[in-house]
């Protein structure tokens, strides 16, 4: 079986290894894979291990043995699974592998906005403390976490997880799901409508998946609706943001602050209304939540479980 990975750069840039799925096939591994070399790196392969290569009727017609897409990604909207049906390719994905992660990256950017560990830093190696004349100084204002309102839109395994580290924090949470979730309320945790979470949050956190439906949610209607000086973190997908209109907010005092981790078009263009915030109390880190050597270990692995349960005639965690 022929086994060609098409971005594995991103995934293990060498402190990994692919030896787990040399024991299904000869393996292929290419550090990237640009649209115009797609065709002729998969004209030969049974199974393809790819995050982001588009995977399109076109795309899977250059494919004809193919049988397999392992997906190195939760997500899966890089595939048309349709076509993907009619051609007769089961298309895999890695759940869950990156939920702490996740919920650490977000925190990580609460704590920056709020206490600007960061910028603190470099003052004092800059020798801004061997000059100052009390014993302790700030440049800004720094926040407290405990007692404000933690808002989650989306209550999945990484909003539980972050809502678990809010309430370390001493914050109640209030969180929005389109399903009801009576389980997990209880103990200062509520759910509520979307409107009441962002007219009650001081922190709202967007853990919602890429969809129609959420495409620009916290646009200018929605931010309008948050407290005055409340912050707001994205660390699930760029496009559930309207980053012209969260600029705006910035410079308005609207939004006190915005991390994310993730932006609409990525790598980030250098046209991206978010590159105009600098100065404003803004964290965009570049798509990094994810790439713990923990997190892409346990990755690499469920791929290759992924592939090998594939090979033995009883595929798992097939998207459809």
């Amino acid at each position: 079986m022929n086994i060609v990975v098409l971005e594995g750069h991103v995934n293990n840039p060498g402190d990994l290894s692919w030896d787990a799925l040399e024991r299904y096939g000869t393996v292929t591994v290419y550090d990237r894979t640009p649209r115009e070399q797609l065709a002729a790196r998969v004209a030969e392969a049974d199974v393809a291990v790819s995050s982001k290569v588009t995977w399109d009727a076109e795309a899977l017609s250059w494919a004809p043995r193919l049988k397999m897409i392992a997906l190195t990604s939760t997500g899966y909207n890089v595939v048309d699974l349709d076509a993907a049906r009619d051609a007769g390719v089961v298309v895999s994905n890695v759940p869950a592998y990156s939920t702490p992660d996740v919920a650490q990256m977000t925190f990580a950017l609460l704590l920056e906005l709020c206490l600007h560990v960061g910028e603190h830093s470099r003052l004092v190696m800059d020798g801004d403390w061997t000059r100052a004349k009390d014993f302790s100084f700030w440049e800004t204002p720094l926040v407290e976490l405990a007692g404000k309102t933690f808002g989650i839109v989306g209550m999945g395994s990484i909003g539980q997880a972050v809502c678990r580290i809010a309430r370390a924090f001493g914050m109640p949470v209030v969180f929005e799901n389109r399903s009801a979730k009576p389980e997990l309320e209880g103990d200062g945790v509520r759910q509520v409508s979307l409107d009441e979470l962002l007219a009650t949050a001081d922190v709202v956190s967007l853990h919602v998946p890429a969809t129609p439906e959420t495409n620009r949610m916290m646009n200018a209607m929605a931010l309008a609706k948050m407290k005055d000086g409340a912050y707001l973190l994205n660390t699930a997908r760029g496009t559930l943001v309207d980053e012209q209109a969260v600029v705006d907010a910035l410079r308005s005092g609207k939004l006190a602050g915005f991390g994310a981790d993730v932006v609409s078009a990525e790598p980030m263009r250098p046209d991206n209304p978010l590159l105009q915030a600098k100065g404003q109390n803004i964290m965009v880190t570049p798509h990094i939540a994810w790439a713990t050597h923990e997190a892409r270990a346990r990755l690499l692995a469920t791929v290759a479980a992924n592939v090998g349960a594939f090979v033995e005639g009883k595929p798992q965690n097939v998207v459809d």
